[in-house]
């Protein structure tokens, strides 16, 4: 079961607009619960704000994995490639879980507050007079309404999982929840003065969420430090599979069984291999030529580009650059010496 109905949220994206009925739509995408259909059938226009948020949080999930072996973009290259790296109760599933229901908070929230759906609007609870460290404030301006955000999230996207009892499912459930808390995690609190000369004798707040790349780079914190679980005994929840670290709180990622290395193209496991890809030569991380070409090696390449160089600023109030030729060298990881698909179906 591929999460978050992949295939339905692309399908949505690509092909609502040229469709008329929502009912007909909703009926035949395979793959949705009852729960599901239900929602797709009462909210149309929010399934159309979620298949915009899938760009969204496929764009930062490419964002956050751009200098590692798997970088994401099995989104682009090929939906079915996600569906297999689901399938495994990976730290990179864990992720792709928690972004993506992160993803649905933050499109559905937006969604609201600029009135797109008939179902909510601006936070009504933010009204009237209110108090903080600085003093009196009276809410105004539109808050952003998460409570209903993440409320729909947990409604549309749990709806799967909740119809399983297996370890699986509580997996995702509890990186599900991750994920929500994450975008709830950096709502701020936004404030206008209003006073004689700007002072702040008087103030307009209300509550905005953050942008989505704060969620991406907590989200991302906590894919490094994922926490590896067993079932308890009475399968009601987690246990730490090395009792040497901390016992996973609401906010941790937690995964059941091991990456594989990504290193060479493998259908089963989602892995497009790294042959190809561009590894920097100087770098010790990740992205480096020794990691990311999996010890194969590397090919150099001399390329030209135009680039800006000697940029002066000029009062007031710009800065002029000239365009440069600049010759640089680009490495990419050679292929392994059997380089089509392993597949072990």
């Amino acid at each position: 079961n591929c999460h978050l109905n992949i295939y339905f949220f692309f399908f949505f994206w690509k092909y609502m607009g040229a469709v008329g009925s929502s009912r007909v739509m909703c009926d035949n995408v395979p793959g949705l619960v009852s729960r599901q259909r239900q929602l797709c059938r009462r909210h149309p226009e929010a399934m159309l704000s979620i298949g915009r948020g899938v760009a969204a949080w496929t764009a930062e999930c490419q964002h956050q994995f751009r200098r590692h072996r798997w970088d994401c973009n099995a989104l682009e290259r090929g939906q079915r490639l996600l569906g297999r790296v689901l399938l495994r109760s990976s730290r990179e599933s864990a992720f792709v879980h928690a972004i993506s229901s992160a993803g649905v908070v933050f499109a559905i929230t937006r969604a609201c507050s600029q009135g797109e759906l008939k179902s909510c609007s601006c936070d009504p609870k933010k009204k009237g007079s209110a108090k903080d460290s600085k003093g009196h404030f009276d809410w105004g301006g539109c808050s952003d309404n998460i409570d209903y955000g993440v409320r729909f999230a947990r409604a549309f996207v749990d709806a799967k999982e909740r119809k399983g009892k297996d370890a699986r499912a509580l997996m995702n459930l509890h990186n599900n929840r991750a994920g929500r808390k994450a975008v709830k995690r950096f709502l701020k609190q936004e404030c206008k003065c209003h006073g004689v000369s700007g002072s702040c004798t008087l103030r307009t707040c209300w509550l905005a969420m953050a942008d989505f790349r704060k969620t991406g780079d907590y989200l991302w914190k906590k894919y490094n430090g994922a926490i590896q679980v067993v079932m308890n005994q009475d399968g009601t929840g987690f246990t730490v599979a090395n009792k040497r670290f901390k016992k996973p709180t609401k906010n941790d990622l937690v995964y059941f069984e091991s990456s594989p290395d990504y290193c060479i193209r493998d259908r089963d496991v989602g892995s497009l291999g790294t042959a190809g890809r561009v590894c920097n030569q100087t770098s010790r991380g990740m992205d480096s030529c020794e990691v990311m070409c999996c010890g194969r090696g590397y090919d150099t390449s001399r390329v030209s580009r135009m680039t800006k160089c000697e940029c002066k600023f000029h009062w007031c109030c710009a800065v002029r650059c000239q365009d440069c030729l600049e010759v640089v060298d680009i490495h990419t990881c050679k292929a392994p010496k059997t380089a089509g698909w392993i597949s072990r179906t």
